[in-house]
């Protein structure tokens, strides 16, 4: 009976450490970029098929979220607050660059339905949430994983969110660049 228990156990303790290492892979974020370095370039296409190329925006702030799919509930929620406070990015000298999996013709109809005025970008080969850390695999698909990273003027990262409430996340990121700047 004893040895039974133990291995009941085992198998308990093995699957628990199977499931919490199969929702880090699922959700990513197991090792990306992290503060104080550089943040890794790319070049993608936007919503209006124009390329944005990261070091090509230095001297400013930007923010870089990826997000899993347009039209979704909690990535419209997430767009619809960055939209809201766009103004106040502005003021900070900060850009705001969505990057997901879906094409520029998927982002342009987001951005027309949803009235969105900022940057999205076309990640189909899934290079860049690649490099990021920021993808999510669910075996029959890839998505872009909730993740966010300031970087400043210089190119360097100086926050990453791996956990995203979607309802106060701008807040959060505009609190932040503003006890940055005050560095």
């Amino acid at each position: 009976m004893n040895k039974s228990m133990l291995v009941v156990a085992f198998v308990v303790a093995l699957f628990l450490s199977l499931l919490a290492g199969g929702y880090t892979l699922l959700r990513g974020g197991g090792n990306p970029p992290s503060v104080g370095s550089p943040a890794p370039d790319f070049k993608l296409l936007s919503q209006d098929g124009q390329p944005v190329k990261l070091s090509e925006l230095r001297g400013q702030w930007i923010v870089l979220y990826f997000y899993p799919k347009d039209f979704t509930s909690g990535c419209t929620v997430e767009a619809h607050n960055f939209q809201r406070d766009l103004a106040e990015y502005q003021k900070r000298n900060a850009a705001i660059l969505g990057v997901s999996v879906q094409d520029e013709k998927s982002h342009k109809q987001f951005c027309a339905k949803e009235g969105l005025n900022f940057k999205l970008l076309a990640d189909t080969q899934k290079e860049v949430s690649k490099s990021y850390d920021s993808i999510i695999n669910l075996g029959i698909a890839k998505l872009s994983s909730r993740h966010t990273f300031l970087i400043d003027p210089r190119g360097v990262i100086r926050k990453v969110w791996l956990d995203v409430d979607v309802t106060k996340h701008s807040t959060d990121v505009l609190a932040t660049l503003d006890d940055l700047e005050k560095k």
